[in-house]
């Protein structure tokens, strides 16, 4: 009974996890992917880590292949796929070691706020651009000073003749080194509550316009992240997203559950190369004599860490599931949001361990999974406003 469940079981290879939504037609996005990931952008990671910022190129060869706005409707120049769609091409880049590109905020959140709320002139003039690879978006909430506290935006738009003047600063603004149109939270209406705030679209080429230094950071070196100033930066009042000013925080509160799902697919994702990296590595690593998963203790280990992935798994296709008919709630994408990154950043801590002091070094995938994971509780609404919104429903 004993030697039924002992070393013979740690030979056995790991079955591959299958979403439920899965089809063929997923399963050809996956494979395409997966070879511009791996062709495209893995090579390119430690250059782009130095610089801080992936290549200009790497946006255009993503349009080429077809992997920008791939969820926008095709009369847009997007792919007329589903929210399914982005899910596959996140967990490709993510399995990839390649998150230097940031398509995950260009395709799955930014184009969306362009095509739920933007004007037919908005959608027709910037998501075939957005869709090339020809516009590199970015979307400016946070400010110095304001978190997590949204109500708490200070730059303002105020209206001059035919004009919006814009004066203040953004900060921690993902795509803001290399983005040609920022979408910006702005104050429209001080008096106004919540209803005070608009989106107002800036680009970047604007006098008064300016980008501060390129953040730098503990994981996500090349990722390129940065401040951006407005200083009497000017743009016509068709700049507004929509026709209706004021619209702005509702926007982001019916967008905000998809940016959240999306930093749970990277979780998972990340939780199942984690594993993946560290099950090879113990089967060839030896101490004593014999692989170390030969070890009641590591195979403990990765037993755990491989039903946290599976539970994890299951709770993000039912989100997925939920959000691809519409019925996503708020307070759900907040328990997913939390609790999978909550798990990623456990998993991956236990399987770094595993490896030792190799799994401080950088060369090897599970360190840089390590410093990368870190920011997944914080970007997208923090661990505890996660669990503020989810206590406030109950």
């Amino acid at each position: 009974m004993g030697s039924a469940g002992g070393a013979h079981l740690a030979l056995l290879p790991m079955k591959t996890y299958r979403s439920r939504w899965m089809d063929k037609d997923l399963d050809s996005l996956a494979d395409t992917a997966r070879t511009f990931f791996e062709k495209e952008c893995a090579p390119n990671e430690e250059r782009w880590n130095a610089q801080q910022h992936a290549d200009r190129e790497a946006w255009t060869k993503a349009g080429d292949q077809g992997l920008l706005c791939i969820s926008i409707p095709e009369e847009y120049g997007g792919g007329g796929g589903t929210f399914a769609h982005e899910v596959v091409l996140g967990r490709q880049q993510v399995r990839a070691m390649a998150p230097s590109l940031g398509l995950m905020l260009h395709n799955a959140i930014i184009t969306h706020y362009f095509n739920s709320y933007g004007t037919e002139a908005q959608k027709q003039h910037w998501l075939p651009k957005m869709a090339s690879g020809e516009v590199i978006s970015a979307i400016a909430m946070t400010e110095p000073g304001t978190g997590s506290d949204l109500q708490g935006i200070k730059t303002k738009a105020v209206k001059d003749g035919d004009d919006y003047v814009i004066n203040g600063s953004k900060t921690f603004i993902s795509n803001g080194f290399l983005a040609d149109v920022v979408l910006t939270v702005c104050q429209t209406d001080p008096e106004a509550g919540a209803l005070g705030f608009s989106l107002i679209i800036i680009e970047t080429d604007r006098p008064g316009f300016s980008r501060g230094r390129n953040l730098r950071k503990i994981g996500q070196h090349g990722q390129d992240t940065c401040e951006l100033s407005f200083d009497n930066v000017r743009v016509p009042q068709s700049n507004l997203l929509g026709d209706v000013e004021g619209q702005g925080f509702i926007a982001l509160m019916q967008q905000l559950p998809q940016e959240r799902l999306i930093l749970g697919v990277a979780a998972v994702a990340t939780m199942e190369k984690a594993l993946e990296e560290t099950v090879k590595y113990t089967k060839e690593r030896e101490a004593f004599g014999k692989p170390i998963i030969s070890f009641q203790n590591t195979r403990f280990e990765l037993a755990e860490c491989a039903t946290l992935t599976r539970v994890a798994q299951s709770f993000l296709d039912d989100c997925v599931e939920q959000h691809l008919e519409g019925e996503l709630d708020i307070e759900t994408a907040a328990m997913q949001k939390w609790w999978l990154t909550e798990q990623q950043c456990i998993v991956v801590d236990r399987c770094l361990q595993l490896f030792g002091g190799y799994g401080y070094m950088e060369e090897y995938p599970i360190a840089r999974m390590y410093t990368d994971s870190r920011i997944q509780k914080i970007y997208g609404g923090t661990s505890e406003i996660m669990k503020e919104i989810i206590g406030r429903s109950l």
